[in-house]
């Protein structure tokens, strides 16, 4: 319910989840470093600088509130009125207990109130509640699990996949630095038709640049329209984040972000921004004479025709749809986006008018060859139509 599947993919969702809750400490403020190990034997490593999860005593359960987030659903303290957290990742409240849960062990190390604390679990279930077991000045949590393999169909981690990811979190935190190593031994895997060693990995990312580095990756192997993407940021009731930048391709390429969730159905940010675009590049070719009275309107398609976009919002309460958070339903965010994109996209085309024009002659000619392939398509259809109703011929006796 909560990972979206068994499979490799809700494997790799528990990572998420621990991460996010770092990342949740980076957005607040608190957190500048995030390590991720695979260790031998596919165990999960995930280490933070951040504030470290709260150890006194939780007034509701008894118990320590470190050990009431890993065994509790809905008790994640990113949840309640007074969490610190302006937003946040997570969207039940579940991330820890439910990694907890589904995890053969789980083992966590938080540094706070000048000690360092450590607790155990197995398969959910506390088997070494909260202690203290030092001293230290350093602050943050490491959390190290590995997933119950009577559960999933793989502990495999697939570590391409973990990379992408991590990469794109800080893409969408600035100067959050994110680590990942492999620490698995070297493995062989057969590459066209050769075996291959596959060695231990590592990456390390942090972008100043925000999304206008990640619209710059995205772009790297393509033709650029104009050089430096369109960058708008407005914040307020929902912060928002958008890079665009036009190449010459013939594909659109928009990734939507909702505290760093890559919601892939999109959602109600999604729609404002597409229709502010629409509206600000029609109103633009009207008022300079581009497009004349009696042209018609260029659709949505001929406007994102080559586009790079990547948008980011920020939302305290955010409504998914889905368990997998992968669309958004605040009705509230079409409205917020499409006015904060519009203001920004419009004082832009009118500061650059050379850029401004180079985008629409890219638009024009995307309308144009849409309408000249409707064109053959509907005399296609009508030849055929007439050569399927052929009369048969008329026969004459002698």
């Amino acid at each position: 319910m909560y990972i979206g599947s068994v499979s490799i993919r809700g494997l790799h969702h528990l990572v998420y989840e621990i991460v996010d809750n770092s990342v949740d400490e980076a957005l607040a403020g608190y957190c500048k470093n995030i390590n991720v190990t695979i260790e031998e034997g596919n165990v999960i490593c995930v280490e933070d600088d951040g504030r470290g999860i709260p150890v006194e005593k939780h007034a509701k359960t008894g118990i320590s509130a470190a050990e009431t987030v890993y065994t509790i659903l809905h008790a994640g303290g990113k949840f309640g009125g007074d969490s610190g957290y302006k937003v946040s990742g997570g969207l039940h409240g579940v991330g820890s207990s439910v990694v907890n849960a589904l995890s053969e062990w789980t083992e966590v190390t938080i540094q706070r109130d000048g000690g360092i604390f450590q607790m155990a679990f197995e398969r959910g279930k506390t088997v070494k509640p909260l202690e203290r077991i030092g001293d230290s000045d350093k602050t943050g949590t490491k959390v190290r699990f590995l997933a119950d393999s009577t559960i999933f169909e793989t502990l495999e981690y697939e570590y391409e996949v973990l990379e992408k990811r991590l990469r794109e979190m800080a893409f969408l935190t600035k100067g959050l630095k994110i680590t990942i190593e492999d620490k698995r031994a070297p493995k062989e895997e057969v590459i066209d038709g050769e075996e291959v060693e596959i060695k231990p990995r590592k990456a390390e990312f942090c972008f100043e640049g925000g999304l206008n580095s990640f619209v710059e990756y995205l772009n790297k192997n393509k033709e650029k329209i104009h050089e430096m993407p369109i960058y708008i940021e407005k914040d307020g009731e929902v912060p928002i984040e958008v890079a665009i930048q036009y190449t010459t391709s013939y594909s659109e390429n928009i990734y939507t972000f909702v505290n760093n969730i890559n919601t892939i159905e999109g959602g109600t940010h999604l729609e404002g921004f597409k229709r502010a675009v629409t509206k600000v590049f029609n109103d633009y070719a009207r008022s300079h004479g581009i497009l004349k009275e009696k042209d018609l309107n260029l659709v949505g398609e001929d406007i994102r025709e080559g586009m790079t976009a990547v948008i980011s919002v920020k939302v305290k309460e955010p409504q998914f749809e889905g368990q997998t958070k992968t669309k958004l339903g605040n009705s509230n965010v079409t409205g917020i986006v499409a006015n904060a994109v519009s203001d920004a996209l419009s004082a832009f085309l009118e500061e650059n008018p050379n850029i401004a024009k180079a985008i629409l002659e890219k638009c024009i000619s995307a309308f144009r060859a849409r309408e000249a392939a409707r064109k053959a398509r509907e005399l296609a259809r009508k030849k055929n139509s007439m050569e399927g109703s052929t009369l048969p011929r008329k026969t004459c006796r002698l």
